[in-house]
C-alpha cells in the first residue's frame, strides 16, 4: 500500500463514528457509506447533521442509529489558515500530525515557510472555529483566510442581533451558533451588534438558534425596514417583562410593609423573580452549557441562591433590578450603534433610471453599470457615479464630512447617499450599490469597531481569568466557614451571593468598546474614518508627523501663479496669448495656462511645432510666437539681464517660470507653481496646539523648489529629492527619535513609507478604493484640518477608557469593602453593579458628541 492510500485510509478512519452502543459494532464498518450515529459522542459532543434513513444498513433493535449520514465526494470543505508562532519546520511537522489525528480532518498541509496551512474536512463533523481552538492547543494561532473552497452548497448570511449587552454576549452566541450542523464559520460584532455566518442551513434556522438564547436575529433589510417604523419602546418584550416584575414587586413590598402574611407574599416574590428573571435565566443556562460564565448566569445564581436561603424578597430585588439595568444598558448601546445603522438609510432604496428610451423606478439591487440616473433637486442620489448632464452643488457631507455643497459639473464624480441640492443632474452609474463608496465606508467602520483596541484586549484577558477566579472566592465565602469554623451557614451563604454579584466585571468589560465604538462612529460622521480602535489609541500618543508634499500640502497640479506683463501689452492679452498655443500642447504647464484661461475668448493659431524640452511655437495673426523658459529665449538672441530680478525671485520661490514673446520682443513672463491647500498653513498650527513636537515633510522634488514651501509652512525638518525607499528610512530615523510617527500622505504612492510608520493617514480618498484599503486612518476629503481633530478625539477617548476602567474597579474594591464589613445587601449589589455599567456607557457615549 503507498503512502499516499495509507493517508486516504487512515482519513476515511477519522470519518467513522465510534458508536458507544454493541448493537452497532457490527453495522459501522469499513468504508462508504460513512454512518453517522446522531447520538453518539464524537469529540465528547453528540454529532447533530442533516440525516438520511438507510433502511437496513443497521440493526433495526439500535433506535440510537436509525438515522445516519452518507457523505459524498462533494461533502467536503478545504479551507486556508494563516498560522502565526511557527519558530521552524519541526513546528510545523508537529502541527500537521497533531491536526491529522482530529475526527473529521481528512488532510492537512501545513507550509513553514509561508505561514499558511491547508485543511480539508468533513463540514458535519467538525468546523473551522475547532480547527482554530484545535490549533490554539498546540500553541500556535490560526486565523481563517477568505479563499474557502466550498462543495457543500455553503452561503454567507448577515443579520442585524438585538439585545446584545455585552462582548461576552457576543462570545456565547459565537460559540452556539458555532456548534450547529452546516455552520461553517461565524463571526458577531459586538460593537456593530451584526452577526456574520457561513452555513448551509436556512436563514430561518439560523434566527431560530440565535432566539433559542435569548437574542433576536434579523436580516439587513428587516432591520432597515423595522428601524424606519421603529416601534414604541414599551412594545419590547423583554421591557414589558422589566415593567411587570418591577410592579408586582413594588405591590409585594408595600404588602411586605402592612404586614400581609407569608403565604400572599412569597408567591408574589416567586412570580417577580420568575418574570424578571426569566430572560436572564435563559441566557444563564445557555452560559452554563457553553462553559461562558457571563453576568446573566452569576445574577442567575445569585436570584437561586437567595431564594434557596428564603430571601425571597432580596431574590425578586435582584432579578428586577438587573432586567431594569439590562434594558437600560440595551438601549444606550443601541444609541451608539444607530449611528452606523443611519448610514444604511441615507442611500435610498430606488432611483429613476433612463433606459431605452423611459424612465422607470429601479431597486438599486437592479440598476447595474452603465444605467443612468436622473436625480432631481432635493433628492438623495441612490449609486456612486459620474455626472453626464447638467450643474448642480451637491452636499456631500455624509461622506467627506465637508458642511459646504460642493459644485458639480459634466465629468465629476458623486457618491450614494449625498443630495442634491439644486438642479437636476442625469449619473451615469460607476458602482453597483454593494459596491459603493457609502457600503465601503460602512463595511469598514464595522470592522473598525470589532477591532479590540489595546486596553480592550487587557480587559478581555482580565475577565478571562477573574470571573472564574470569583466564582471560586464566592464558593469559598460560602461554605469555608462553615465547613472549617463551625459558623453559621446562611449569612456566610448570603455574603457569597453578594460577592458574586458586586464582582461581576460587567462594567470593566464595556467600559472600553462602547468608547470605541462611539469615537469611531463620531469621526465617521465628520469625514474620517479610523480602522480599528489600536489606531484610534495610538494618535494620541503620536509625537511627530511627517507630510508629503505633492497632494497633500499642495494641490498635486500646476496652477498659474503669477503674469507679468512688459511694452505695454497687458496682463490679459499674455495669457490669451500663451493659452492659445498651450491648448495644442499635451504638458501638465501647458493645461494649466489652459485652465487659468477659462471663459476668455483665445486666438486661431497656425504651424503649432512643440520645442522639446523648452517650449512651443505657433503662429498668430501671421507671426511667431514663442512661449517656453528662459533658455528658449536665449537661444533665440534675448538678452534676459533686464529681467534678472524677476526670474530670479520666482526660482527661488519655487515656480516654474515662462516666457511669451515674439521674435523680436517679450510679451510677458507666466509664473506657474504647485500651489498650497488654503489650510495647510491653519492645520499645521493646529497640530502643534493639540501636542505634536516636531513635523516634517517628506518629497521627491528639487530642494529649492521644496524649501520654499517649507519655510511658508515653518516645517521642522525637510527632507528633499527621495525615492520611495528613501522616505521609508527617513521614517524610520524618524521613528528612532520620537519612537511614535505618523506619515501623511495620498495613500497610495505613499504606500511604504505609511507601512513603516506608527500610523498612517492617507488623505482625500472617497471614491478611492485602494486608499480605502491601504491606510490606518482615511481623510475622505482633503481637509488637513481633520488631522487635529483626530488627535484631540483620541485623547479624549483614552481619558474616558481610563476613567471607566478606574471607575469601575474602584466602585468594585468599595462595595467589596462593604460585603465583608457586613453592611451591603444583595440588591445594594446589583444597583452597583448595573449602575456603574450603565454609567460607563453614558461616559463612553460622550464621545458621540462634538470634540472640541
Amino acid at each position: 500500500m503507498t503512502l499516499k492510500e495509507q493517508k486516504s485510509e487512515q482519513s476515511l478512519d477519522k470519518l467513522k463514528p465510534t458508536c458507544q452502543d454493541s448493537c452497532c459494532s457490527d453495522s459501522i464498518t469499513n468504508l462508504q457509506p460513512i454512518l453517522s450515529c446522531t447520538c453518539c459522542p464524537i469529540d465528547d459532543s453528540p454529532v447533530v447533521s442533516a440525516t438520511t434513513k438507510q433502511s437496513g444498513s443497521l440493526d433495526d433493535n439500535c433506535n440510537c442509529c436509525s438515522e445516519t449520514t452518507t457523505p459524498n465526494d462533494t461533502d467536503i470543505i478545504t479551507s486556508d489558515f494563516s498560522i502565526d508562532g511557527l519558530d521552524c519546520g519541526d513546528c510545523a511537522a508537529k502541527l500537521e500530525k497533531g491536526l491529522s489525528k482530529q475526527k473529521g480532518i481528512i488532510e492537512v498541509t501545513v507550509n513553514f515557510a509561508t505561514g499558511k496551512m491547508k485543511v480539508t474536512y468533513h463540514p458535519s463533523i467538525t468546523q473551522s472555529a475547532i480547527i482554530v481552538k484545535a490549533t490554539d492547543s498546540f500553541g500556535y494561532k490560526a486565523t481563517l483566510m477568505n479563499n474557502t473552497s466550498k462543495h457543500s452548497g455553503l452561503h454567507k448570511s448577515t443579520f442585524q442581533i438585538s439585545g446584545l449587552d455585552c462582548g461576552d454576549c457576543a462570545s456565547k452566541l459565537e460559540k452556539h451558533l458555532a456548534a450547529i450542523a452546516g455552520v461553517h464559520s461565524v463571526n458577531v460584532n459586538f460593537a456593530a451588534a451584526k452577526l456574520t455566518i457561513e452555513h448551509a442551513t436556512t436563514d430561518a434556522a439560523i434566527m431560530q438558534a440565535v432566539a433559542q438564547v435569548g437574542y433576536k436575529a434579523e436580516t439587513l433589510q428587516q432591520t432597515i425596514a423595522h428601524t424606519k417604523s421603529q416601534a414604541a419602546w414599551w412594545t419590547n418584550p423583554k421591557t414589558q417583562a422589566t415593567v411587570a416584575s418591577g410592579i408586582i414587586l413594588a405591590i409585594s413590598t408595600i404588602l411586605d410593609w402592612l404586614g400581609a402574611r407569608d403565604a400572599l407574599l412569597i408567591p408574589l416574590y416567586i412570580l417577580a423573580m420568575i418574570i424578571g428573571g426569566y430572560n436572564t435565566a435563559k441566557s444563564g443556562f445557555y452560559s452554563l452549557r457553553s462553559l461562558t460564565f457571563d453576568m446573566n448566569f452569576l445574577m442567575t445564581v445569585a436570584v437561586l441562591g437567595a431564594a434557596a436561603i428564603g430571601e425571597w424578597s432580596e431574590g425578586a430585588t435582584v432579578a428586577f433590578l438587573f432586567s431594569f439595568g439590562n434594558t437600560l444598558q440595551t438601549y444606550t448601546m443601541d444609541k451608539t450603534r444607530q449611528s452606523i445603522r443611519a448610514l444604511m438609510e441615507l442611500a435610498p432604496a430606488e432611483a429613476l433610471v433612463q433606459r431605452n428610451g423611459q424612465e422607470q423606478k429601479l431597486a438599486v439591487e437592479e440598476i447595474v453599470i452603465g444605467d443612468v440616473m436622473i436625480v432631481k433637486p432635493g433628492e438623495r442620489i441612490a449609486m456612486d457615479g459620474i455626472v453626464r448632464n447638467g450643474i448642480s452643488a451637491v452636499n456631500q457631507a455624509t461622506i467627506t464630512g465637508e458642511s459646504i455643497p460642493v459644485e458639480k459639473n459634466i465629468g465629476d464624480q458623486v457618491y450614494a447617499g449625498t443630495v442634491n441640492e439644486h438642479g437636476a443632474l442625469e449619473i451615469e452609474v460607476t458602482k453597483i450599490s454593494a459596491d459603493s463608496t457609502l457600503a465601503k465606508i460602512m463595511h469598514l467602520v464595522e470592522e473598525a469597531q470589532s477591532q479590540k483596541a489595546p486596553s480592550q484586549q487587557f480587559v478581555d484577558t482580565f475577565a478571562k481569568y477573574y470571573t472564574p477566579a470569583v466564582l471560586v472566592a464566592a464558593g469559598s465565602v460560602m461554605v469555608l466557614p462553615w465547613l472549617l469554623f463551625g459558623q453559621s451557614f446562611a449569612p456566610w451563604f448570603y455574603k457569597g451571593l453578594v460577592l458574586l454579584v458586586i464582582s461581576c466585571p460587567c462594567a470593566l468589560v464595556i467600559s472600553t468598546p462602547v468608547s470605541i465604538v462611539s469615537a469611531i462612529g463620531n469621526s465617521s460622521r465628520n469625514g474620517v474614518l479610523i480602522k480599528g480602535g489600536a489606531y484610534l489609541e495610538q494618535m494620541s500618543s503620536i509625537k511627530a508627523i511627517a507630510f508629503d508634499k505633492t497632494g497633500t500640502l499642495t494641490h498635486g497640479r500646476p496652477q498659474v501663479t503669477d503674469i507679468i506683463a512688459f511694452n505695454s501689452i497687458k496682463e490679459q492679452e499674455v495669457l490669451i496669448t500663451a493659452a492659445s498655443i498651450e491648448k495644442w500642447s499635451e504638458h501638465p504647464l501647458a493645461a494649466a495656462i489652459v485652465a487659468k484661461s477659462s471663459g476668455l475668448a483665445l486666438q486661431p493659431v497656425s504651424n503649432f511645432k512643440a520645442l522639446v524640452g523648452r517650449g512651443a511655437q505657433a503662429d498668430i495673426h501671421g507671426q511667431t510666437i514663442f512661449i517656453g523658459n528662459p533658455r528658449l529665449f536665449e537661444e533665440l538672441g534675448f538678452d534676459l539681464g533686464e529681467y534678472e530680478n524677476q526670474i530670479t525671485d520666482f526660482q527661488q520661490q519655487g515656480k516654474t517660470l515662462m516666457i511669451v514673446g515674439a521674435q523680436d520682443r517679450i510679451h510677458g513672463m507666466i509664473a506657474v507653481a504647485d500651489t498650497l491647500r488654503e489650510n495647510s498653513k491653519d492645520a499645521i498650527i493646529a497640530l502643534r496646539a493639540a501636542g505634536i513636537k516636531h513635523i516634517a515633510m517628506l518629497t521627491g522634488d528639487n530642494h529649492k523648489v521644496a524649501s520654499s514651501i517649507a519655510q511658508n509652512l515653518t516645517i521642522d525638518t525637510l527632507y528633499s529629492e527621495l525615492l520611495p525607499e528613501d522616505k521609508v528610512a527617513t521614517i524610520k530615523e524618524l521613528l528612532k527619535s520620537y519612537e511614535k510617527v505618523a506619515m501623511i500622505g495620498d495613500g497610495v504612492n505613499d504606500a511604504p513609507a505609511m507601512a513603516a510608520s506608527t500610523i498612517g493617514i492617507a488623505m482625500g480618498v472617497a471614491g478611492s478604493d485602494t486608499a480605502l484599503e491601504t491606510a490606518d486612518i482615511a481623510l475622505m476629503s482633503d481637509d488637513l484640518g481633520k488631522l487635529a481633530y483626530v488627535i484631540k478625539l483620541s485623547s479624549k477617548t483614552v481619558s474616558i477608557i481610563k476613567q471607566n476602567i478606574g471607575f469601575s474597579i474602584l466602585i468594585k474594591i468599595i462595595f467589596l469593602l462593604l460585603t465583608f464589613a457586613g453592611v451591603a445587601n444583595l440588591w445594594l449589589a446589583v444597583i452597583a453593579d448595573m449602575g456603574s455599567s450603565i454609567l460607563v456607557t453614558l461616559n463612553g457615549m460622550r464621545l458621540m458628541r462634538k470634540v472640541n
